[in-house]
């Protein structure tokens, strides 16, 4: 019962005794003073009792308000610690600070001499919005000789439906199926690029709808790829669609044996300009990956790659070998790496290409690394028509969050 309810009782209580009284006998001066007095303490009693409920009541009010507030915030904190929690940012950064002797028929060049160089900086944002629906941008910083500057691109940018692990669907700009593959069991990235990627007979990332998936409990992957062609740093539209592949299988534990293709016009053909070849690559490469040991062998055939829209046709090929060894438990690695291509087998058929490189690893902390390695390259024909030669030797890095 409320306070003002049970004064209210009382009061007419009290009033009816009174009145019972005074029906029985003519009331004195000093009982009609006694029931002044009590009907005084009593309206007095009252108004303290309706000051306690209205204080009461403010009080509910002040704390309804508090819960409502209290609540509102947990439910903006819980957003922002899901949004936290399905976002991941990461980055990685090679770098080197070295000494190049660059040669042309015998003649320095300005690329000779001493500096220390950011070859790449990736800035990534996943995030996941459930179990099969997620979405990546990376960022691409590098140097670029050819304008004497910085250059920032978009590395990859995707949408990813992920119906299991034997499909996933990617559209916009990710890796391909092969370079990246063959860098994962390289393992020296902030080194070298591997083999394809740095003769430009193939790129690592591209427009277009990308899908793979792992199959017999991972031990078979398939990726495949339909793509513009341009690679990532061209999203221009071409007249028809490139296509890349890869299937691996894992026949023993830590190894690996891959084939991979490429066809396309390479994103050269629009529809003012006709291409006259089509541009093919195919690839195989085996390895063995196990804590610090690495040994692995790349190969690959082109047709026209760099052909598509001249008359004469060309092929080429080439091969890399690679391997690494753990020195000590504490992560030092010896590694070297050699490869040889014959860039014009049709053209030129006697220009080659030989590079070879030989360094130790030594990892700092988690996510850090730095090499010594010294580096040789050498391309050149028979006739020396095409005399080029490199040597550089200096520290590398990699910093990756």
């Amino acid at each position: 019962m409320r306070p003002t309810h049970l004064a209210a009782a009382l009061a007419v209580a009290i009033a009816g005794t009174s009145f019972n009284a005074l029906a029985q006998s003519a009331p004195t001066a000093q009982e009609i003073a006694e029931l002044k007095a009590q009907i005084a303490a009593l309206q007095a009693r009252i108004e303290s009792l309706e000051a306690q409920a209205d204080a009461q009541s403010d009080v509910n009010i002040t704390q309804a308000k508090a819960i409502e507030e209290a609540e509102a915030t947990k439910s903006k904190v819980d957003k922002l610690a899901k949004l936290v929690n399905d976002t991941k940012i990461s980055g990685r950064m090679y770098y080197d600070l070295t000494n190049i002797d660059d040669k042309n028929h015998g003649v320095k060049t300005d690329k000779s001499g001493f500096a220390f160089d950011i070859k790449r900086f990736y800035l990534g944002v996943d995030h996941t919005f459930n179990d099969q629906w997620s979405m990546n941008l990376t960022t691409d910083f590098q140097y670029s000789s050819a304008i004497s500057s910085t250059e920032i691109y978009l590395k990859k940018a995707y949408v990813q439906y992920k119906l299991s692990d034997a499909f996933m669907l990617r559209a916009g700009a990710s890796d391909l199926p092969w370079v990246p593959f063959a860098e994962n069991w390289y393992g020296m990235r902030y080194i070298e690029n591997t083999l394809i990627d740095r003769l430009k007979f193939g790129t690592s990332a591209d427009w277009g709808l990308h899908a793979s998936g792992k199959l017999a409990g991972g031990d078979v992957e398939y990726a495949v790829a339909a793509l513009n062609g341009n690679g990532y740093k061209n999203p221009s539209r071409s007249k028809g669609l490139d296509f890349e592949g890869r299937l691996s299988v894992a026949p023993m534990p830590n190894t690996v044996l891959a084939v991979g293709f490429y066809n396309g016009t390479l994103g050269k053909e629009k529809q003012t300009v006709n291409a006259l070849h089509t541009a093919e690559r195919f690839d195989v490469l085996a390895a063995y990956m196990a804590g610090m040991t690495r040994l692995g062998v790349e190969y690959f055939q082109a047709k026209n790659w760099n052909n598509v829209l001249t008359v004469a046709s060309d092929k080429a090929s080439g091969w890399s070998v690679w391997g690494s060894v753990g020195l000590n438990s504490d992560g030092v690695t010896l590694f070297g790496r050699y490869d040889r291509t014959d860039l014009s087998k049709t053209l030129d058929p006697t220009l080659r290409d030989t590079y070879y490189n030989v360094g130790v690893e030594f990892p700092i902390a988690k996510g850090v690394k730095l090499a010594t390695v010294y580096k040789h390259t050498d391309q050149k024909n028979a006739l020396l028509t095409k005399d080029l030669k490199t040597d550089e030797f200096g520290m590398w890095g990699e910093f990756r969050f």
